[in-house]
């Protein structure tokens, strides 16, 4: 079993519906929190305890700054959730350049980064006695692609099939990969896509229930929420 108490946890996209929710949570059970996003005027205006740190993730360099800056915040990390994420919705044979390399940098590549970044922390973490962890939120479309969200899903199937090769990687290192995979979650992504038009959704889950259950798996020591962890 994770404690949270004391833990030194990075969450990134906190400002979003998901992250602030996630971010309350492991607050509320003593986490100290760096929270990060691309706007520090949002970070600086959640009601959630925790250091600013804004970075832009499609940048290399600001990622690896901002684990380092994430350390020397509290002296370690011991998790990081990143609940950050971009969407864009449109036919499979119109997506553009420009689409697809912000989708795939944020999507993807970031949580790639980040692990190399963080590696060294987390594994001094573990030699601790620790449980160092991260989570990702793929979600349902990496088991499911979904039609008109082809390269969104394309970006996130490819951010769950890293985490289930580096999470076996790591095992021996201490390090805990755990993918979450909720359906739509009524979050205020779908109505800010990078490109395309939001269809009607059916309601999805509110943030609450599947942060709830995200935090769970963290302290319950789960590596794997399907889409079929998660209900209302």
């Amino acid at each position: 079993m994770t404690h949270l108490d004391d833990s030194a946890i990075l969450v990134l996209g906190a400002p979003g519906g998901l992250g602030s929710e996630i971010a309350r949570l492991l607050a509320a059970g003593g986490a100290r929190l760096v929270l990060s996003g691309r706007n520090q005027a949002k970070l600086e205006a959640l009601s959630i305890p925790g250091t600013p740190l804004a970075a832009d993730l499609t940048d290399p360099d600001a990622i690896t700054t901002l684990v380092a800056d994430a350390i020397s915040v509290n002296g370690r990390l011991d998790g990081i959730v990143n609940a950050s994420g971009v969407v864009a919705f449109g036919p499979a044979i119109e997506v553009s350049d420009e689409t697809l390399a912000e989708l795939f940098a944020v999507n993807t590549l970031a949580p790639i980064r980040l692990l190399r970044a963080a590696r060294a922390a987390l594994s001094e973490s573990a030699e601790q006695g620790r449980e160092p962890f991260i989570v990702t939120l793929s979600g349902v479309v990496s088991e499911s692609p979904t039609a008109n969200l082809a390269a969104y899903s394309a970006s996130k199937a490819a951010l769950a099939a890293f985490g289930q090769a580096a999470g076996r990687e790591l095992r021996r290192s201490g390090i805990r990969i755990l993918d979450a995979r909720p359906g739509h979650t009524e979050t205020e992504l779908s109505t800010h896509p990078i490109s395309g038009i939001a269809p009607r959704l059916p309601a999805g889950y509110p943030p609450v229930v599947v942060a709830q259950r995200v935090v769970d798996a963290i302290i319950n020591g789960e590596r794997d929420l399907a889409s079929t962890s998660f209900h209302s």
